[in-house]
């Protein structure tokens, strides 16, 4: 099932769940989870759409996002406040679309499915972002400057309008 198949076959659903995937679960994805819950907010849309986010390293579980992704995004009026956990394998029942921020995270998610139906939920956020072609990836802003988790910021907000976009449809 490709992307477009699947966004569709959400549209249907009482409830949709996502899951948005990083390495640490400490940059992209809490501010993409941040993100989204506020234009999910702004659209009232809390009691159809769920969010959650996770990462693929268990080592900062417990943890508030990085102090300089909150500090970006709350010049933007997003409060970050989700603290890291690492994926489970239940998180593949649980979730209707699990978004990974790059190819990396994507091919571990997928490897790690327990069904061909679960890696079906497995969707890259690039694939939401329109206004950033030279990317094929959301990259990771934890070893660069201001300048690089602007950018991330960018373009989550670039993704998740596309992705809210697609599921009021």
């Amino acid at each position: 099932m490709n992307r477009r198949e699947l966004m569709e076959s959400l549209k249907g659903k009482d409830k949709v769940r996502i899951l948005f995937v990083c390495l640490g679960n400490i940059c992209r994805s809490p501010a993409a989870e941040g993100i989204m819950a506020d234009m999910i907010a702004g659209e009232g849309l809390e009691d159809r759409i769920e969010l959650d986010s996770a990462g693929l390293y268990g080592g900062h579980a417990g943890e508030l996002p990085d102090h300089r992704m909150r500090v970006h995004a709350r010049r933007r009026g997003y409060e970050l406040t989700h603290r890291s956990r690492p994926v489970k394998l239940s998180d593949y029942d649980d979730f209707d679309l699990i978004v990974a921020m790059d190819n990396s995270n994507y091919d571990r998610l997928r490897g790690f499915a327990p069904t061909v139906e679960a890696q079906d939920k497995v969707v890259r956020m690039i694939e939401f972002v329109n206004g950033f072609p030279q990317y094929d990836h959301v990259p990771d802003p934890y070893y660069e400057g201001a300048e690089g988790f602007e950018l991330v910021l960018d373009m989550l907000e670039d993704g998740c309008r596309e992705m809210l976009r697609e599921l009021e449809k």
